[in-house]
C-alpha cells in the first residue's frame, strides 16, 4: 500500500471515529442530565452513519464515544508543542500550543458541561488527560533537552501533567455561571499559575 494510500486511509478512519463522537455527544447533550444513560449505541451509530458493529470498531463504551473530541484534542497536545518556534521560552511556547489546540474552535459549553458534570464521563476524560502526558511530557524533555524516564530528570512529567491539571481547572472555571471571560483568558492565568519560562538548574552531587 502507498504512503498517500495510507494517509488516505488513516484520514478517513479519523473521520468516522470524530463522527461518531460528534453524534454521541449531540445526543447525550439532547437527552438532558442523564444522557449517558438513555443515549443508546444504536442510535449514535444510526446518527453518524456507521453501523453498531463499525462503532464497536472505534469505541468500547459510550462514555469513551461521548469524550473521543477530547482525548484526540488531548492527545495532539505534544505535537502542537513540537511545531512552536525553537528560540520561544517554554512556558510561551506551551501557552501558545494550549491555546491553540484548545480554543480554535472554542470548546461547546453544553458538551463541557455535561462532561464535566457526569462522574463516569469526567472519568473518561481524566484517563484521556492522563494518557496525553506522556506525549507531552516527551517534547518539552526534546525542548528543554531535559530526560524522561526512570532515575531521569522528573520536570518533563511534573510539567506535563501540571499542565493537564490546568486546563481541567481552567474548564470548570470558565463553566461557572456568569463568568464573562473567554476560554482562551481563563486558560492563560491557569497555565501561568503552573508554568515556569525554563526548567529549573539540576542539583550537583555531593
Amino acid at each position: 500500500m502507498s504512503d498517500d494510500a495510507m494517509d488516505l486511509r488513516a484520514r478517513n478512519s479519523q473521520a468516522t471515529r470524530e463522527a461518531i463522537g460528534h453524534a454521541a455527544l449531540r445526543l447525550a447533550i439532547e437527552q438532558g442530565p442523564n444522557g449517558l444513560a438513555l443515549v443508546r449505541v444504536h442510535d449514535i451509530a444510526t446518527a453518524a452513519g456507521v453501523s453498531p458493529r463499525t462503532y464497536n470498531n472505534y469505541f468500547s463504551s459510550r462514555a469513551e464515544a461521548i469524550c473521543a473530541f477530547q482525548a484526540d484534542q488531548s492527545r495532539r497536545l505534544g505535537r502542537a508543542l513540537r511545531s512552536r518556534p525553537a528560540g520561544e521560552p517554554l512556558d510561551q511556547a506551551i501557552t501558545a500550543a494550549v491555546i491553540e489546540l484548545y480554543t480554535d474552535p472554542e470548546p461547546d459549553k453544553a458538551g463541557l458541561r455535561m462532561i464535566m458534570s457526569t462522574p463516569e464521563l469526567e472519568g473518561e476524560a481524566l484517563r484521556a488527560f492522563t494518557m496525553a502526558e506522556g506525549p507531552l511530557a516527551e517534547a518539552i524533555a526534546a525542548r528543554t533537552g531535559t530526560g524522561t524516564g526512570a532515575g531521569r530528570d522528573l520536570f518533563p512529567a511534573v510539567t506535563a501533567a501540571a499542565v493537564a491539571g490546568a486546563i481541567r481547572v481552567a474548564g470548570r472555571h470558565w463553566l461557572e455561571p456568569g463568568n464573562p471571560e473567554s476560554f482562551a483568558a481563563v486558560l492563560r492565568r491557569a497555565l501561568s499559575c503552573v508554568l515556569p519560562a525554563a526548567p529549573p538548574e539540576t542539583p550537583s552531587g555531593p
